[in-house]
């Protein structure tokens, strides 16, 4: 990726078929096992039908880099990515409460802090999700979108969003009772 424009992951909601390809890929390259609860990208179905790949937005003032009061966030000065420093992290989980989106999550096993650092510039989710041709998630220039952080919002908010356009507003009332 050196030399080359900085990109985030574009998210294409309706096309998430809710196989969890992306959070094994992910897990495989990070933990080297298949380890979903471990992923740095999370599939949540709040609304049978509707999935919801979540991972980091890269908002442009990154919000849960600021809020750390270790230094456990950094932001990759090649890729843009926010990385986590485990060795400094203590679980304080401020920065999940700052970020709009609520991405950041405790690891299951060490108790620290997993944010998606864009596997170095080549995600290994995009690759999946691109090889079993649903695209669900693309890698775009981060240039490609006005605000990365206006769309940084909560699972359940890009559920609702979500299912309103695949459901339509009488089913998505009904599901939501």
């Amino acid at each position: 990726m050196a030399g080359e424009e900085r990109v985030w992951i574009r998210r294409n909601y309706e096309k998430c078929s809710g196989c969890r390809r992306c959070e094994i890929a992910c897990s495989l390259h990070h933990e080297g096992r298949i380890w979903p609860e471990a992923s740095r990208i999370r599939v949540f179905m709040l609304i049978p039908g509707v999935e919801i790949p979540h991972l980091c937005f890269q908002c442009e003032d990154y919000p849960c880099v600021k809020t750390c009061p270790a230094g456990a966030l950094l932001v990759n000065s090649r890729t843009g990515a926010v990385e986590a420093d485990i060795s400094k992290c203590t679980g304080c989980s401020l920065c999940v409460d700052a970020c709009p989106g609520r991405v950041p999550h405790l690891h299951p096993g060490s108790k620290s802090i997993v944010i998606c650092n864009l596997c170095g510039g080549d995600p290994a989710c995009v690759k999946e999700c691109v090889k079993g041709r649903w695209s669900a998630l693309e890698l775009a220039p981060i240039g490609s979108v006005a605000s990365r952080r206006t769309l940084a919002k909560t699972p359940m908010e890009l559920t609702r969003e979500t299912a309103l356009k695949i459901l339509g507003e009488e089913v998505l009332k009904e599901a939501l009772g």
